[in-house]
């Protein structure tokens, strides 16, 4: 069985943002001083064959650990959706 696993990685609330503090000052001079604060991640989607969902999660957990994920800077949102 196929799984599309979505993997938002953002980084921890108390690190500093630069991209999204950046993203955030221009919004502000454009006139949009509505918005409060931006923080950028990125999302990664992996396609993972499986036996089962708890396969494919520990799949996805694994690949977070070891290649995607600085766990010292960043946390990781996973989401699982199994393709027909």
């Amino acid at each position: 069985m196929t799984y599309e696993v979505s993997v938002n990685i953002m980084p921890h609330q108390g690190l500093l943002d630069p991209q999204g503090k950046a993203v955030h000052q221009g919004l502000n001079k454009i006139g949009l001083a509505q918005v409060s604060d931006v923080r950028i991640g990125k999302k990664i989607v992996l396609h993972i064959d499986a036996s089962d969902e708890k396969e494919a999660l520990a799949i996805a957990q694994e690949s977070c650990t070891k290649v995607l994920v600085n766990a010292v800077m960043e946390t990781a949102d996973i989401s699982i959706l199994k393709l027909a």
